[in-house]
């Protein structure tokens, strides 16, 4: 599986065109809501605007690494309030809802699709291929501005396994939650929490040398202790035998004294 421009910086990837785009009112949400986002340091992903509750513009978001945390949503919601009221792309009354991408998240650009690439994904085209809306399948390749699809949802005689699709004729193009896709997100939620905790100064980074090995060999001794350094070692005494006669000699005026060695 491949991340998304692996050579592209955070300005690149704020930058990237969405191609799958939504038309109307979500358009005019779009272009007040993008530039405000952008400027910001995220990247608009959907909007969709629904009839809950009265009228709910829905703005999803996130990072150029595709994290989103509540705090970044409430940041959103802070900056882009004002600047929607004013400029009022939506005629009627409405509640603004910022969101993250979720796991089964929409795909809307090149970087999104290359991210992904070996799951499963469901697509519904605004403009048929080959007579056909719906495809469902594994995101297989990406070439210049199409995605490769091998479906999974084809029978005998329905038609070919890989097709390649144009993203600006996509409508709506969404992950299919799998086991394998949990299991990606939460690897990914877990490394960009141990890069915060880091960032933060909550966690030491990580050591140059992760891993080190060690040889062991079995069944050796012990090495012996060297002897002590700090031993003192006393001197000989000197009232041996020889000593005591030579002095009784020196008494009786034998030899001198200093003749007894």
């Amino acid at each position: 599986m491949t991340e998304p421009n692996t050579g592209s910086t955070d300005a690149e990837l704020l930058a990237e065109p969405r191609l799958v785009v939504e038309p109307g009112a979500a358009a005019r949400v779009s272009a007040v809501a993008g530039p405000v986002l952008e400027g910001m340091g995220y990247r608009l992903v959907r909007i969709r605007i629904s009839g809950e509750a009265g009228c709910t513009v829905q703005i999803m978001a996130e990072r150029p690494d595709g994290s989103m945390q509540i705090e970044d949503c409430e940041a959103i919601s802070r900056a882009l309030s004002p600047v929607l009221d004013v400029a009022d792309p939506i005629e009627r009354a409405y509640r603004l809802e910022i969101s993250s991408p979720g796991i089964d998240r929409p795909l809307v650009r090149r970087s999104d699709f290359e991210r992904y690439m070996g799951h499963l994904v469901k697509i519904d085209m605004a403009v048929a291929h080959e007579g056909r809306k719906r495809f469902r399948g594994k995101i297989t390749g990406v070439e210049g501005d199409s995605v490769q699809l091998m479906r999974d949802d084809v029978k005998a005689g329905g038609g070919d396994v890989e097709v390649l699709l144009v993203m600006e004729d996509i409508g709506e193009a969404r992950l299919v939650l799998t086991d394998e896709l949990i299991a990606e997100s939460m690897r990914r939620g877990k490394a960009q929490a141990r890069e915060m905790r880091r960032n933060l100064g909550l966690e030491p980074p990580a050591a140059p040398h992760a891993e080190i090995s060690a040889k062991i060999t079995k069944n050796t001794k012990p090495a012996k202790k060297p002897a002590p350094t700090n031993t003192i070692k006393k001197p000989a005494p000197t009232n041996t035998k020889k000593h005591r006669l030579a002095a009784e000699r020196a008494r009786r005026g034998e030899i001198e004294p200093d003749e007894g060695d």
